[in-house]
């Protein structure tokens, strides 16, 4: 199955969606390269990148999911390549 890099960066305003957010992330798990999660707390936000290798369609359902969450934001940026793992 073809599979692409992606980096999804979340922005966290409601703590009471950080469940919710969490429990999603951990059904991706087996895509999911690295997480990394900053408190900007001047702001009372949270910044977390999570970088996959997952199908395409996999980053774009997990990042929809997530930017339904109230007070989730997200963005996704892509790598160009396709790698083909078959």
């Amino acid at each position: 199955m073809a599979s692409r890099v992606a980096i999804i960066g979340i922005i966290v305003e409601s703590m009471e969606e950080v469940e919710s957010m969490n429990n999603l992330l951990h059904q991706y798990a087996d895509y999911i390269i690295s997480r990394t999660g900053v408190p900007y707390r001047e702001r009372g936000i949270n910044i977390i990148s999570v970088a996959l290798d997952a199908p395409q369609d996999a980053i774009n359902t997990l990042s929809g999911k997530l930017g339904k969450l109230p007070g989730i934001s997200t963005k996704t940026l892509y790598s160009n390549t396709v790698y083909d793992d078959e």
